[in-house]
């Protein structure tokens, strides 16, 4: 294993795309993905449970957050990896381009989504509208609940409230996302030197499993709360930092890659109850083990086999926020009680074929073209 130094740079252009990152991110979005229609109607009682050890089906309904964990990481990691490709150092970052690039990435597929959902659950249209968990909210409180998405503190209206629209309540994570994407310029710009900013990351690190802690019996706490979840982020940031001072061998990346998947599928079998307040750091931290051993660019195509897999992990953004449209609608055509055992696994089929489809839809014809568009009128770029 050999030690390069960080070569100085002041290229504009982002990382390219890492084929065993998007393997990595098509892994997390679709253990989220099947945890929410695990929730909706049920995987224990489905052919599954012919094929799949008991562990495994439990998992599938319990511990998918473990997925927002991944993402998490990944986010801190590409972040400031993009971050380091375009200004050289992180103390040279542009806050204005940065959010601007952000800004056209994130907001139009958002707002799209975010109209789709007001529109419909102004109609009151059953899993649209904010009567989820025991509320009776009226049309007018999406002011609020849709303000909080875009200010970045709809966790903590969630914390406040409870689970109250059940579409809205997945953007809780976003909020999380987009605190980061505000406070990591800033703290770049104004402690100037990666050691404080390495110091800022190690105490996110360290104070997190304490927060969990003390929020253990609330999963609106330790699983949705900023300090919860940016010991992840800054495991993300960290890596970033490290990755490129090493060149691992091909033998010893793919190892290190398939040990760390081997954890996280391990910390994913024993879930999280009972593990509230490490279970999360653990998982952050193999997931960072994953990617400071896919840094290291190594010639070959990725496996066909996995194909599918990076496609998720392309569209996570879009898929991420549409899914539970598509999802929705499902919950309004069956109940749960109406999908038999035989029907539940080809319904499974049907929700990611339709969601990933949809996530397509977006992609092509409105998040990438409007985030070319507002690039070039922003910052004068088109990539």
């Amino acid at each position: 294993m050999a030690m390069n130094p960080v070569p100085a740079s002041t290229s504009c252009v982002p990382i390219a795309r890492n084929e065993h990152i998007d393997l990595f991110r098509g892994i997390a979005i679709l253990t989220v993905l099947v945890l929410h229609f695990a929730l909706a109607f049920g995987l224990k009682n489905s052919p599954l449970a012919a094929v799949l050890p008991k562990i495994v089906l439990v998992a599938l309904g319990n511990s998918g957050n473990y997925g927002v964990t991944l993402f998490f990481v990944i986010s801190g990691y590409l972040i400031t990896s993009n971050s380091l490709a375009r200004w050289g150092h992180l103390s040279r970052m542009e806050i204005g381009r940065f959010y601007a690039y952000r800004f056209a990435r994130i907001m139009p597929p958002l707002l799209l989504v975010l109209l789709i959902i007001v529109i419909l659950g102004s109609l009151d249209v059953p899993f649209f509208d904010n009567s989820d968990g025991d509320h009776a909210l009226p049309a007018s409180y999406f002011v609020i609940a849709v303000g909080s998405v875009l200010t970045f503190w709809h966790n903590v209206l969630m914390q406040s409230q409870g689970y109250f629209n059940y579409c809205l309540n997945i953007y809780w994570s976003l909020s999380v996302e987009e605190v980061f994407y505000l406070a990591l310029p800033l703290a770049c710009v104004l402690l100037r030197k990666n050691l404080f900013f390495i110091l800022l990351c190690l105490a996110a690190i360290m104070y997190a499993p304490f927060y969990r802690a003390q929020h253990a019996d609330n999963e609106l706490f330790f699983m949705y709360g900023y300090a919860a979840c940016f010991d992840a982020i800054a495991l993300g940031c960290l890596t970033a930092l490290i990755a490129p001072r090493f060149s691992l061998p091909f033998h010893v990346a793919r190892l290190l890659r398939i040990c760390a998947l081997l954890a996280c599928f391990a910390l994913y079998l024993i879930g999280i109850h009972g593990h509230e307040a490490f279970g999360f750091s653990w998982m952050a931290l193999a997931a960072a083990v994953y990617i400071f051993a896919a840094a290291t660019p190594h010639p070959g195509a990725a496996s066909h086999a996995t194909a599918p897999l990076r496609w998720f992990g392309r569209y996570s953004y879009e898929l991420y926020l549409f899914h539970i449209v598509v999802l929705a609608l499902l919950r309004n055509i069956w109940t749960r009680e109406q999908v038999s055992y035989a029907a539940r696994l080809p319904l499974m089929l049907a929700f990611l074929a339709l969601s990933a489809a949809l996530a397509w839809l977006v992609a092509r014809y409105v998040a990438e073209p409007a985030n070319r568009w507002l690039r070039q009128r922003m910052l004068g770029v088109a990539t």
